[in-house]
């Protein structure tokens, strides 16, 4: 399985894992964002750059509640926040 995630990755791409919680079924999803090209660049009022990454999730198909997460980097691509609607993050 790790020969598939090196063919199809990106050169130094970062993966980063996703797990939300379903508010009305209770189902746990889990996703991937690709750190290095999923994030779109965005400007403030005052003109300073940031990423945004809007992923839309449903589980298995027994509940279509979707949950939209709203994902904010900072320059650097590091995480500075994060938005969901229909569903609650889970930690590791």
């Amino acid at each position: 399985m790790n020969i598939f995630k090196k063919l199809f990755a990106a050169p130094g791409s970062s993966l980063s894992d996703l797990t939300v919680q379903c508010n009305r079924c209770g189902e746990i999803i889990h996703s991937r964002v690709n750190v290095s090209n999923e994030p779109s660049l965005e400007f403030d009022e005052h003109g300073n750059a940031f990423y945004v990454c809007r992923k839309v999730l449903m589980g298995s198909g027994h509940c279509f509640q979707q949950i939209e997460v709203v994902l904010h980097f900072n320059q650097d691509r590091r995480l500075i926040s994060k938005e969901i609607t229909g569903g609650k993050f889970v930690e590791k």
